[in-house]
């Protein structure tokens, strides 16, 4: 058995998240129907971890095994014949029957964009923000982020997770221009909906809503009721996953 990785983009706004629905458009349906008609056999794809309802993917990574002998680059060509015009194939990747497209992920980077005048052009990937923000204390909040394992507080209720601790390594905002700016966070993992309750909350922080302090408390007291409202989804991106010595072509 031959096991390949796909690397890929999507735009969001047409599916119901990464996974498969049984009464919604999902971007593994998608791919599933599509690999399976080029490689005339069913094919079940993997992907790196999920994404919900209207978040998009810079980078997303997913594998699939088949008995076929797959020409990567021919594959990757087709791929792109076929896929609708809101998903675009990179790379199609052989690697060993001990790579997993989620499992053996190192680390994944999700940028989320905020602007803070009206803006046509990013509207749909982008959200607006009509006050004024304090950067610097949201960057002070991104620091006391990292130092924390337990992230209860931000992962959306009633959700069946083993644990919800994750290694944070990397929580700041960057300015692109006068007018916009973006979240950057990477960890090891993420729990659903983390990124936009975090943002959320940072939000609050940035308006003087919740104090530095405060901050430290909603991580602490791992309640989902204490953290900021959870962002919209357009504005969030995948943009990066990490593996360990992967080929490049």
């Amino acid at each position: 058995m031959n096991r390949y990785f796909i690397f890929f983009s999507y735009d969001g706004t047409a599916y119901h998240g990464w996974q498969i629905q049984p009464n919604g458009h999902s971007v593994q349906a998608q791919l599933q129907q599509a690999l399976s008609v080029l490689l005339r056999q069913d094919t079940a794809v993997v992907g790196a971890g999920r994404t919900d309802t209207g978040v998009h993917a810079a980078m997303m990574a997913a594998h699939f095994d088949t008995d076929i002998q797959v020409d990567t680059t021919q594959l990757a060509y087709k791929l792109n014949r076929i896929l609708p015009k809101d998903m675009a194939v990179d790379r199609v990747v052989a690697v060993g029957q001990d790579m997993h497209a989620r499992f053996s992920a190192l680390a994944r980077t999700y940028y989320y964009y905020i602007h803070l005048s009206k803006n046509p052009f990013v509207r749909h990937y982008s959200c607006p923000i009509h006050y004024q923000l304090d950067f610097e204390r949201m960057n002070e909040a991104g620091r006391i982020l990292i130092t924390y394992q337990d992230f209860g507080a931000f992962c959306k209720s009633h959700t069946d997770v083993k644990t919800t601790l994750c290694r944070v390594t990397e929580a700041r905002w960057e300015k692109m221009d006068d007018n916009r700016y973006r979240f950057v966070i990477t960890a090891n993992r993420f729990l659903r909906n983390m990124v936009r309750a975090v943002v959320g909350t940072m939000i609050d922080v940035g308006r003087g809503r919740v104090s530095l302090d405060d901050f430290r408390r909603i991580i602490e007291g791992k309640r989902r009721s204490d953290a900021g409202e959870s962002m919209p989804a357009n504005a969030l991106f995948l943009q990066n996953i990490v593996y360990p010595n992967l080929p490049t072509s």
